[in-house]
């Protein structure tokens, strides 16, 4: 047999090499029955290969490094993410119900990521993790915060509230590098993005790159007035959050 991932032979119920599910497996969400070398579920969202990942040497360990590092992550959570976790999220994508994101544990099996647009998807996903993040499901988030940024990756070219989400998705999993690039990426199209440069800032903190920080905060705190009176949507969507991305910056600024 040859696994339907990474073409490799294999044998038995999951490819030795990539630790990819060689038979079809039924959902334990929603039932339905996935093809091999499914990932996630097409039907629901579910991540089907939990057990296998773990089952193949280190690579689980390599990946989900960022759960072993808990309190760095409620850290993240709690600095960008703490009101959209207390209910100020992204309103959905046009055709998504709002508030459709399940309860962290719930099933889902009246979800169908694969009827969305990609971006509708994305940002399905994104409530699901901080949705989870916010009950301390850490299964759920572990299932779903990779597939959540592989979805804002299919989803591009993004906006700059979608750059905004997966920069959170991958500070949350603590991929700072990547964090940081994606909040570059964006920047260099709109560089006084105020969500972007706390993005940017948040990320270089963590990498111990306090100079970087401290320029992506003076940048932000210099564009602050002008940028506030746009009224963009996004920032309309993130108002609670816009104070304390503020006081951050003027508190690592000032030594605090």
């Amino acid at each position: 047999m040859t696994c339907p991932r990474c073409g490799s032979a294999a044998t038995g119920s999951y490819c030795a090499s990539c630790g990819a599910s060689l038979n079809p497996e039924v959902c334990p969400s929603c039932g339905a029955k996935p093809d091999p070398g499914d990932r996630f579920c097409n039907s629901c969202g579910t991540y089907l290969e939990a057990r296998a990942q773990g089952s193949v040497g280190g690579g689980s360990t390599a990946r989900m490094g960022w759960y072993a590092a808990g309190g760095v992550m409620v850290i993240l959570i709690l600095v960008l993410a703490g009101p959209v976790l207390r209910g100020d999220r992204p309103p959905p994508a046009p055709g998504v119900q709002a508030g459709a994101a399940p309860p962290a544990g719930a099933g889902s099996s009246t979800v169908d990521l694969a009827s969305m647009t990609p971006r509708q998807a994305a940002d399905r996903l994104f409530n699901r993790v901080m949705t989870a993040v916010s009950a301390g499901d850490s299964a759920e988030v572990q299932g779903f915060l990779p597939m959540a940024v592989a979805a804002y990756e299919r989803a591009r070219p993004l906006d700059n509230d979608g750059a905004y989400h997966l920069a959170l998705l991958q500070l949350t999993s603590l991929d700072f590098a990547s964090a940081l690039a994606s909040a570059e990426a964006a920047l260099a199209e709109y560089p006084d993005h105020l969500l972007l440069l706390s993005a940017a800032a948040e990320a270089a903190k963590r990498m111990g790159d306090a100079e970087a920080a401290s320029a992506y905060y003076r940048r932000l705190l210099d564009a602050w007035d002008a940028q506030t009176a746009l009224g963009l949507a996004e920032y309309q969507i993130h108002a609670t959050m816009l104070p304390e991305i503020e006081a951050a910056a003027r508190s690592f600024l000032e030594g605090g």
